[in-house]
């Protein structure tokens, strides 16, 4: 008998990367994929706890997804992923049509799970936090097959104050530098140009594995394979680098000059309380000499406005070195407190609209630094990563290296020839509109 399955993957891209590890699992017990929730006896949510507002997307989901047992085909309703991890009792006693659930670390154990509902059983697999799968290299594509994300590592051993990734994915571990090879190489055959790397944090890839860290060795081996053009970095601890890495980026020709490069905050005490291990001036020392290194980097970062105790002084010197920095491309995250953190317990916490409210005055900000960028770029060709055609308005729409899927800009171009998702072509840049830029195929 066929058993269909409908998949739901919220959160970051490092949970879609266990969401395709899953799906292939499943596939290789015959288990068919739908799109169409009421048309499976299965239905399987990997969610994500992270702040807040993913917690209750992830809760609406479960619950709306319940549903289908009562108007749909569904047998099963599994939850998997780092709400399960982290609120598996609850989730039992609020929403009681949930017959199975999956942690973080027992995703390989998935079929185990779909088995054990139809069994009759509601079963439970939370495996030890610092436990890492091994050998999963197979995934089914869920997103655009010329763009894939390569999980490199696992959970988090910084603990920062705000944070509680590593109450719900464990300490830091490494995934094995030749799986990840042989898992780039599939994904390769499968027509994957761009390589994003992602893991709470690159740039300690290997320390625990090797002794030493080893995201250097590792992207000069990930290089040498054939049908990826671009490899981008992600998620890179700005203590962490070195002028390795960075001379690594620089020779070789298929890495994106560009580094997500979080700091979280500017001010020296907030970044005290975060847990962080860096100050103001060491965070402008090493953006000085990546930038030294690296001439034509774009750094994108993220802040948290709002922290416990955040004065007015403090927010306006995060909004200072945002103006002096002049980062490429920028996030902001308003404070969310998450139980169980050491910073939820803090005193002085700040009220949600002001966190709101400091959060748009640092966007406004990067916003006003961002669109001269774009505008300085006018003139000039870049080479674009082509993400497809839109009919309604004629043109194509691809990446520069300056742009991340998805939190970045696009460019938007005419083109005579037909082309294909994943070609790389150049493109003379005519206008600059906002975050994006406009041009004409060269």
């Amino acid at each position: 008998m066929d058993l269909y399955c409908y998949f739901a993957s919220l959160g970051c891209d490092k949970n879609l990367v266990d969401s395709e590890k899953m799906m292939a699992l499943l596939e290789g017990h015959e288990v068919i994929f739908t799109d169409e929730p009421e048309e499976a006896q299965i239905i399987i949510v990997n969610t994500c706890g992270f702040i807040l507002d993913a917690k209750q997307e992830s809760i609406e989901t479960v619950i709306e997804l319940a549903g289908y047992k009562k108007t749909g085909k569904a047998k099963a309703l599994i939850v998997t992923g780092c709400l399960a991890e982290r609120y598996k009792d609850e989730i039992r006693q609020e929403i009681p049509e949930v017959d199975a659930i999956v942690g973080t670390s027992g995703y390989d154990s998935i079929w185990d799970a779909v088995r054990g509902t139809l069994e009759g059983l509601k079963p439970d697999i939370l495996k030890d936090r610092d436990y890492l799968p091994k050998d999963i290299i197979k995934r089914i594509n869920t997103t655009n097959p010329a763009v894939r994300y390569l999980k490199i590592a696992e959970g988090c051993d910084k603990c920062c104050s705000y944070c509680a990734i590593p109450m719900m994915r464990g300490r830091y571990r490494s995934v094995p530098m030749e799986e990840l090879i042989e898992e780039t190489k599939l994904l390769a055959e499968a027509g994957a140009k761009e390589l994003i790397l992602v893991a709470q944090e690159t740039t300690v890839y290997g320390v625990d594995l090797y002794g030493k860290k080893s995201l250097s060795e590792l992207l000069k081996k990930l290089c040498k394979i054939d049908g990826i053009d671009w490899i981008r970095l992600m998620y890179c601890y700005p203590e962490e680098i070195t002028d390795e890495l960075l001379y690594t980026m620089k020779d070789e020709p298929k890495i994106c000059h560009y580094l997500d490069l979080p700091i979280q905050h500017a001010d020296d005490d907030v970044l005290k309380r975060m847990g962080r291990r860096t100050n103001r001036d060491e965070l402008r020392q090493i953006i000085s000499r990546i930038r030294e290194i690296i001439p034509d980097i774009a750094l994108r970062t993220t802040l948290i406005s709002g922290f416990p105790g955040e004065s007015e002084a403090q927010h306006e010197s995060s909004l200072e070195f945002v103006k002096e920095i002049c980062f490429d491309r920028l996030g902001v995250f308003p404070y969310s407190e998450e139980e169980g953190t050491r910073a939820a317990g803090f005193p002085d916490q700040i009220p949600v609209s002001e966190r709101n409210d400091r959060a748009d005055a640092i966007m406004r900000t990067s916003e006003r630094i961002i669109f001269d960028k774009n505008e300085s770029l006018v003139g000039t060709d870049m080479i674009v990563f082509v993400e497809g055609f839109l009919p309604e308005d004629g043109c194509y729409v691809g990446r520069s290296y300056r742009d991340a899927p998805d939190i970045d800009g696009y460019v938007f171009f005419e083109a005579e020839d037909e082309l294909m998702t994943g070609d790389m072509v150049r493109v003379r840049i005519t206008e600059a509109k906002g975050y994006d830029l406009l041009g004409e195929m060269k």
